[in-house]
């Protein structure tokens, strides 16, 4: 029996793998976001089978899974998603970005923030430690950089690799309540900064 009125299960299909592979943008693929957009029940059920929720911010325009905890006594399942241990620079230049994008969004700039891999290296600057080779600093943050464009946060801009943009949903990973805390984050930072310092010529160790 063919039932019209059934999507077909192609295009939830399409839709959870994407999904499963990571953050869906709206701007990446308008078909595949008007597709998730009208199969947003079925796919929430789907995916609740495997422990997962779909998180969707239709004005932001992007969607992706995260771990479903478990309800009252309900049992909880094994991770699908499982949790990303990140270094402590990638953990501060994450921070450091969350901020900066609060910031643009207090402003009513536009709504893409976009900003030089030189202003990374100067806000980071202030929380690690240069060393005397300069060059190798720039190279370590480079690959922080790099590891949060992999992580899906930013962006480099195609033919200006030196532009970075701060992509929205790391608003989601970073909620006010946490950005509430940032001066307080930001002094431990510091402290554990000041812990992985050598001590000063003449000071005990």
């Amino acid at each position: 029996m063919n039932n019209q009125d059934t999507p077909q299960p192609s295009g939830i299909s399409r839709v959870v793998i994407t999904l499963m592979k990571g953050v869906l943008y709206q701007e990446a693929d308008p078909h595949l976001w008007q597709q998730l957009l009208s199969l947003q029940a079925q796919v929430s059920e789907y995916v609740a089978v495997l422990g997962l929720a779909l998180l969707v911010d239709e004005a932001e325009g992007y969607a992706f899974l995260r771990h479903r905890e478990p309800e009252g006594e309900e049992e909880p399942l094994p991770r699908l998603v499982g949790r990303r241990q990140l270094s402590y620079p990638v953990s501060l230049l994450l921070a450091l970005l969350r901020h900066k994008l609060a910031e643009f969004d207090a402003s009513g700039e536009d709504s893409r923030l976009i900003i030089s891999r030189d202003e990374v290296v100067e806000m980071v600057a202030t929380f690690l430690p240069v060393g005397v080779n300069e060059a190798k600093f720039v190279d370590r943050i480079d690959a922080h950089i790099n590891k949060i464009a992999e992580l899906g946060f930013i962006r480099r801009l195609r033919g200006k690799e030196n532009m970075i943009e701060v992509r929205r949903i790391l608003k989601a990973f970073i909620n006010a309540h946490w950005l509430n805390e940032m001066d307080q984050r930001l002094k431990e930072y510091q402290r554990h900064l000041q812990q992985e310092l050598p001590p000063a010529e003449g000071e005990n160790a």
